[in-house]
């Protein structure tokens, strides 16, 4: 289909495409509203980006403009859940922006903040209700939600609620709903316990896919650099010696990790932030902020965020450490090179991890260029850069000495600029030794 206007929207549907720039519908949007307009149950198979959320807001919204209603107090006609507190926040978000103007009442409900904003919009009642599946199941237990007049259920990222152990909270909610009602399920894979229960909770479902099960975002190119765990920070301070490195995703495997390695970039003069599940709201909404602006050119996160983040410009994605899991490394690359655009993920492998790579080939059924960083092709160690004192804050004076100055690391003074070092470049040519013909 060329237009949304084949698919029968509401006008003021069609008016709020038009001013947010939506002129032809994405593969899984023609594919998805037609059979959501007439009321079917769905399957969705879609990697992130490639505009799910429209697929299927717009149907919900066009039902809710024609079908005008009071919102139900202490609960929503939808609901939609959703794995992260970022997703769920860039759904509610989608909402508004496609229903501006129209008056819904849209929220969103997920932990890591108070509880009282959640409560008020919960008993004024609501249209729309966006939420992780943790939080909204505290607000059941109070009393203070009420699911029976839900008329369509939305599951976002299904695969990615069962691996953070949703299973049992989404049962329970599921029992509060009615039987009656819409049930739309979306996922970037379909393994078996996934099918499983969206036979549980869908009612002869039409499925529509897009891109096969663990397929890698188009337009990305690969290269993983093999390299001793112990020089990987090092090396990760010289990749951003390259300046078309301009907005990157660090992924590492643990809350710690992102950590250690946010301060190491930042104690090399690289700009960088964490985001993980310890942060509270307020720290992950301001790292995030701060990297959509520019203010900071690394963000270092955890999977859990691994298909939280949708952020325009991603030039790059490293793979500080490889994920345990195979399908794991196809939602962190799905964080650039979207939206048409070219984006490049680099992945730093040390030989315990060999046996991951092999997995994530399997899976990806794609040969990843290797680059030989090893041993004398190794990088030099990382740079400690003195950052310029705040501008805020007066320089402290010194205390009057009869002695002479002293001078930092054993009577040297601290180089403020790193040596020159050629920049690292992510094709195989400029890395090291490219490892041919390997496994």
């Amino acid at each position: 289909m060329d237009s949304f206007h084949g698919f029968g929207l509401a006008a003021p549907l069609n008016a709020a495409l038009a001013k947010l720039g939506y002129a032809r519908p994405t593969p899984i949007q023609a594919q998805a509203i037609p059979p959501l307009m007439k009321g079917r149950d769905l399957v969705g198979i879609a990697q992130t980006g490639t505009g799910k959320t429209a697929a299927f807001a717009l149907p919900i919204l066009h039902r809710l403009v024609t079908d005008r209603r009071p919102a139900p107090r202490s609960g929503a006609r939808v609901l939609v859940l959703s794995p992260t507190r970022e997703l769920a926040s860039q759904i509610a978000q989608s909402f508004r922006d496609l229903s501006d103007g129209l008056g819904l009442k849209i929220a969103v409900v997920f932990g890591g903040v108070p509880h009282g904003a959640q409560i008020r919009a919960l008993q004024a009642g609501l249209d729309v209700l966006v939420a992780t599946p943790g939080r909204l199941l505290d607000h059941l237990d109070a009393g203070v939600a009420r699911l029976g007049a839900v008329e369509f259920l939305v599951l976002d990222e299904v695969d990615q609620m069962l691996d953070l152990g949703f299973i049992k909270p989404i049962r329970r909610i599921v029992r509060e709903l009615p039987k009656r009602r819409q049930n739309l399920f979306f996922s970037a894979t379909m393994p078996t316990d996934i099918r499983a229960l969206a036979g549980e909770l869908l009612h002869d479902p039409i499925e529509v896919s897009v891109t096969p099960a663990a397929k890698p975002a188009d337009r990305v190119e690969h290269s993983v650099v093999l390299i001793e765990a112990a020089k990987k920070r090092d090396l990760l301070v010289e990749l951003f010696n390259d300046s078309e490195l301009t907005r990157v995703i660090v992924f590492t495997r643990t809350k710690h990790g992102a950590d250690r390695v946010a301060r190491a970039l930042d104690e090399a003069g690289v700009n960088a932030s964490a985001i993980h599940g310890n942060k509270s709201q307020g720290q992950r909404e301001r790292a995030l902020a701060a990297f959509r602006g520019g203010e900071t050119r690394a963000l270092v996160a955890t999977d859990i965020a691994a298909r939280g983040i949708d952020i325009d410009g991603v030039s790059h994605v490293v793979n500080f450490e490889l994920p345990e899991v195979a399908e794991a490394y196809v939602h962190r690359i799905g964080r650039t090179a979207r939206a048409g655009n070219a984006g490049q993920a680099i992945s730093l492998c040390d030989h315990e991890e060999r046996d991951l790579l092999r997995a994530i080939e399997r899976l990806t059924r794609l040969n990843l260029p290797k680059t030989d960083r090893r041993g004398a092709a190794g990088p030099r160690p990382a740079p400690l850069v003195r950052k310029a004192a705040s501008a805020a804050a007066p320089a402290p004076q010194p205390k009057r000495s009869f002695h002479a100055p002293h001078q930092a690391r054993g009577g040297r003074p601290v180089a403020s600029e790193p040596g020159h070092r050629p920049g690292f470049r992510t094709g195989p040519a400029r890395l090291g030794r490219e490892v041919k013909g390997r496994r």
